[in-house]
């Protein structure tokens, strides 16, 4: 089965890595993207969620991947959810990590986010993880080496503004599975925005991925049907 996973805001690729790596080692074929902007490509960011799905199906098509599993972290899961609408005859599953809609950004982060960004980035660190999580440094010197284009600003605004996710939830034909974290402060655990979807609530902060790295692996695993 064909995998792509797609980060969240002011992340990339090395944010799914130990889910690359679990699926890999059982024969998937694994795409963990980097959204435009999200690393040394010289491209600009793009400002909206509908862009993004426009550019990941793109990408798709350029990798001539036909169907695939998605699986979007926060404002990932935002741009998985718009993708599987658009195109849901490709989307085979859809997982959604660290979600919430609509996903609203306090006006005191994105204030932030434009007028100092490494304070900001200090703020996300803090938040995207459980109280007492010792290992939050490898994100907060993720978002730092992508400091500087405004991109944190560009994500979160992307999120707040986005106002399709009701209508594009209807249109999801595939199977979907929501994965909460208990201790989410971002996006707080709630009932699923997708009508009879599956869901699963970890002992985790908003970074899911790193912080319950094999329990994210395990849930993943049985809803796509492999281990």
């Amino acid at each position: 089965m064909q995998l792509v996973f797609i980060h969240g805001a002011m992340n990339d690729h090395t944010v799914w890595t130990a889910q690359s790596r679990y699926f890999a080692e059982r024969g998937h074929q694994v795409l963990a993207i980097d959204l435009p902007a999200h690393c040394d490509d010289g491209a600009a960011p793009l400002s909206s969620v509908a862009a993004m799905a426009d550019w990941l199906l793109a990408r798709l098509d350029a990798a001539d991947i036909k169907q695939a599993a998605l699986i979007g972290h926060s404002m990932g899961s935002l741009i998985a959810l718009e993708a599987a609408a658009r195109a849901p005859q490709r989307i085979t599953h859809l997982a959604i990590l660290g979600s919430s809609y609509p996903m609203k950004v306090a006006d005191a982060l994105l204030d932030t986010a434009r007028n100092d960004e490494a304070k900001a980035i200090d703020m996300v660190t803090k938040w995207s993880h459980s109280r007492g999580y010792a290992n939050t440094e490898p994100l907060r010197q993720l978002m730092l080496r992508l400091a500087g284009k405004q991109l944190l600003h560009t994500d979160l605004a992307a999120c707040n503004a986005y106002d399709n996710g009701a209508a594009a939830a209807t249109q999801v034909r595939c199977p979907a599975l929501f994965i909460y974290g208990a201790n989410d402060v971002m996006t707080p655990p709630a009932p699923p925005f997708i009508t009879n979807a599956q869901s699963i609530t970890l002992a985790s902060g908003h970074a899911l991925m790193t912080e319950q790295a094999d329990a994210v692996n395990e849930a993943l695993a049985n809803f796509i049907g492999s281990r």
